[in-house]
């Protein structure tokens, strides 16, 4: 199958929030012995894990190592999630490694994410890295990067909150369950700041599998002088993130540990560290043109987090907020923590079937208007108020969208 077609052939099988069941996968792993032969960190999260993934990506690459990553979403082309040492896969070699299992993902009914997943560990054995960094889609007990006899160097945890509850969990010690469930024998354990019941429940499995439990610890002396943003964490000083998203210090901080966990093993030099931390942030994360900002935040924490994170950063500009949602986000929570500092929310959709429309939106009728094109929205914003700060939010798939309208169309 060519290239295009793989990508329809995907596009047609993406059953994202659909599905959530591994019965069809794990056959499909028995069948074809898939395995994964190389070293690697596997990462999850209800927040910070993709920030985390390409901050560690950054510091080995820096280190010398040839290094790989998989990590969902992406932005224009399903090569994005499978990279080596800065380099998406080809489209050619994307099309042939589909190519080599395409009758096995047609058997088994794979969805796309579950055929990324085994096209990405069937490249990185071929392409034998020295260490990658694998990030769940979902969760971690029925993901499909959670292969049963896969040894990982370290298990990370970046946070652990109220997401995704038809499938996970209906509470957060249930969530930290599904998360832990990527805690292999005798393999450490990583996790990052979070509530002590849920440090409870992860230890607690940590200590079943003879894993390795380590906790992230405190940064110190952080402060933000454009365009960096300064903090330490032992035994570091001054470590600089080229962002002011105050978020960024807690998956930096646990990139920071992951690096001493695995020095014996991976060593790095304090100037690996300082270098990878110093790349561009993914995206969509705090990501700013002119007034706007544009985050992913899709989660009543990483909403919290980022308000927290922008507040700081206006001053006296009131911050005007356009607002899309998927249908399974809490947004009862989300919108009301916004609207505490926001001067106005305009509510939108967009191309997803997975999207809210104005229908669902319709609790929030009085409070906040609602506008169907999410692009007018923006614009409407800005020439109303060209000094003022303008937040894009809501959804990751969301905030790619308006940033591809706000780089391509508007120039900002």
């Amino acid at each position: 199958m060519n290239y295009v077609d793989t990508l329809q052939y995907l596009k047609d099988n993406d059953l994202t929030m659909s599905r959530y069941e591994r019965e069809e996968w794990d056959h499909f792993v028995k069948k074809t012995k898939l395995k994964i032969e190389f070293p690697f960190i596997h990462i999850t999260g209800s927040n910070g894990k993709g920030s985390s993934a390409n901050y560690l990506f950054e510091v080995y690459k820096a280190a010398g190592y040839k290094v790989a990553l998989f990590s969902k979403p992406y932005l224009k082309k399903p090569n994005e999630m499978i990279r080596i040492d800065g380099e998406d896969i080809s489209d050619e070699d994307f099309a042939r490694i589909f190519s080599q299992r395409e009758n096995e993902y047609r058997k088994f009914g794979l969805s796309s994410f579950e055929i990324e997943t085994a096209m990405a560990f069937d490249y990185f054995n071929e392409q034998k890295p020295d260490l990658a960094i694998i990030e769940c889609g979902m969760g971690g007990e029925t993901d499909s990067t959670n292969l049963s006899d896969a040894k990982p160097a370290l298990s990370i945890i970046t946070t652990v909150s109220l997401e995704h509850t038809a499938f996970l969990g209906r509470t957060t010690s249930e969530i930290a369950r599904n998360k832990a469930a990527i805690i292999k024998d005798n393999c450490p354990v990583l996790i990052g700041p979070m509530d002590e019941d849920l440090i409870k429940v992860i230890r607690e499995i940590a200590e079943k599998r003879d894993s390795e439990f380590f906790q992230v610890d405190a940064y110190h002396n952080s402060h933000y002088e454009a365009p960096y943003l300064y903090f330490d964490y032992r035994p570091y000083q001054k470590l600089q993130l080229l962002t002011p998203a105050l978020y960024q210090l807690k998956n930096a901080s646990v990139v920071v540990e992951a690096t001493k966990i695995l020095n014996e093993k991976f060593p790095v030099t304090e100037e690996a560290v300082r270098k990878g931390l110093l790349s561009s942030p993914l995206p969509c994360r705090f990501e700013r043109h002119r007034n706007i900002f544009i985050d992913g935040a899709h989660n009543p924490q990483a909403i919290n987090e980022l308000v927290e994170s922008l507040i700081p950063l206006s001053g006296e500009k009131p911050i005007h907020v356009v607002f899309a949602s998927f249908r399974d986000k809490n947004i009862a929570v989300e919108l009301p923590r916004i609207g505490r500092d926001a001067a106005e929310i305009v509510l939108t959709t967009f191309d997803s079937k997975r999207a809210r429309d104005e229908s669902d939106y319709f609790l929030y009728a009085e409070d906040y208007s609602y506008n169907p094109d999410y692009k007018l929205a923006i614009s409407d914003f800005l020439i109303k108020y060209p000094d003022d700060i303008i937040l894009i939010t809501g959804s990751l798939a969301f905030a790619n969208l308006a940033r591809e309208y706000v780089i391509e169309t508007l120039h900002l």
